[in-house]
């Protein structure tokens, strides 16, 4: 053979050997990590922080002992929405006056419990405590921030491995209520903002260290208790960008994750000639490719909004409609399919397109308050009331309640739907509900 062409031939087979384990060595590590987030669900509103599970095989029927797989008991109140990982299901809760961090396998077996703080503290009744923002994790730690300002990450084992407070670092809070914000986690920072009659930042943290890596002064017009926000921080994400979107003191702005300048902003929520000073943001936006659903108060509008615009975006194109009345809350919006629902705080189900905003129906469901978040899962849309009932919806343009399930005990946490497996969390107790294999 001549010896160029064998030469030729062996430079061939080297490159595309080269070039396979490029591929190999390269694709898989972020296939490896959408896979990992896609079958746990390691923040509040799960895997892409829109309330969508990918479960099938849910039940849509239970009750305090029906097709219930465990119950484990709780030492106390608290509303934030566990975090699952692989085996293990975080959550933080009061126990007595302590907050705890707990660290339950889903078998339901306690594996470890730390105390955060002590000096639990109640609002509105005990609907809110201290242990109201949901915990975090990326699979080796854990993130939990509590209403005292306290903010804290462990390892699986249970080891601290850093904590400080927000309230103490950035001044003390100062609303109405409780601080409820939900960090959110993002690559190597923690995302938060703090939203108070006495600051409006934006702040990004070391996930691993808790040093601040930028913090932002957000501007507002605000005043009284429209100053102040319960809501969290969501990451918006398509093809071209990665916006960090704030909503709280009248605005939705969206910012830059890496030095938290701001890109747009969009108000119109609170109309300046008929000012509500009590209009406080509680819900938080959610998104889909192209959009985001932001709502408000207090039966105050809901605005789609396209992401890709610059500048006060308020009554502009960037607009894409306006719901003028009928905001959910407390809940937040739910995107699935090209709908969204609206879980109203009297447990009224709205469905709009979302591409026109155009609503579609309007119908009841339980009348009682509904402080949870809806999800979807398999088809269905799942609605939580304070008082532990949960209806179960059928998802599309037409509505039909398919079934209601009650467990008698009172819930402010969202469900949870993992491998097959709905996660409620009482104020007494965890329920695993599904399939008993």
């Amino acid at each position: 053979m001549n010896k160029k062409i064998c030469i030729s031939r062996v430079i061939t087979v080297v490159s595309l050997v080269i070039l396979f384990f490029s591929m190999t060595s390269c694709a898989p590590v972020i296939f490896d990590i959408d896979n990992a987030t896609s079958k746990n669900w390691h923040q509040w509103r799960g895997p892409n922080n829109d309330g969508v599970s990918n479960a099938t095989d849910v039940p849509t029927t239970w009750s305090q002992t029906e097709n219930v797989k465990w119950r484990f008991p709780l030492p106390g109140e608290g509303a934030s929405t566990p975090v699952i990982w692989d085996d293990k299901i975080f959550l933080t809760c009061a126990d007595g006056e302590e907050l705890v961090l707990m660290c339950i396998n889903t078998q339901g077996d306690e594996l470890w419990k730390r105390t955060l703080a002590t000096g639990n503290r109640r609002s509105r009744g005990d609907e809110v405590n201290f242990a109201s923002p949901s915990p975090t994790t990326d699979g080796k730690h854990v993130w939990a921030f509590l209403g005292s300002g306290d903010l804290v990450c462990y390892d699986y084992d249970g080891n601290q491995v850093w904590k400080t407070n927000l309230a103490e670092r950035y001044g003390e809070f100062n609303l109405y209520f409780i601080m409820s914000t939900t960090p959110l986690l993002y690559k190597d920072k923690l995302y938060m903002h703090l939203i108070h009659s006495s600051a409006w930042l934006v702040l990004a943290l070391d996930k691993m260290t808790g040093e601040e890596i930028w913090k932002q002064k957000r501007k507002s017009d605000a005043i009284q208790e429209s100053e102040q926000a319960y809501t969290s921080p969501m990451l918006y994400q398509d093809a071209e960008r990665e916006l960090l979107i704030v909503h709280g003191a009248d605005y939705v702005t969206a910012h830059n994750l890496d030095d938290g300048s701001e890109i747009w902003r969009c108000g119109g929520f609170n109309p300046v000639q008929n000012y509500n000073q009590f209009f406080r943001f509680v819900a938080s936006p959610v998104s889909t490719d192209g959009l985001i659903v932001v709502p408000s108060a207090k039966n105050g509008p809901v605005i789609g909004i396209d992401p890709s615009g610059t500048g006060d975006i308020t009554d502009t194109q960037w607009q894409k409609w306006k719901l003028s009345r009928g905001t959910p809350d407390v809940p937040s919006p739910l995107i699935h399919d090209g709908l969204v629902y609206l879980c109203r705080e009297n447990g009224d189900l709205i469905c709009i397109d979302a591409t026109t905003g155009e609503q579609l129906y309007r119908h009841q469901t339980h009348r009682h308050r509904h402080r949870s978040s809806p999800v979807y899962a398999n088809g269905h849309i799942y609605l939580t009331a304070r008082d532990g009932v949960v209806n179960v919806v059928k998802a599309g343009k037409d509505f039909e309640i398919v079934a209601t399930n009650n467990i008698d005990e009172e819930i402010a946490a969202s469900p949870v739907i993992l491998d097959g497996t709905l996660y409620l969390r009482s104020y007494n107790a965890l329920y695993a509900i599904g399939k008993n294999e």
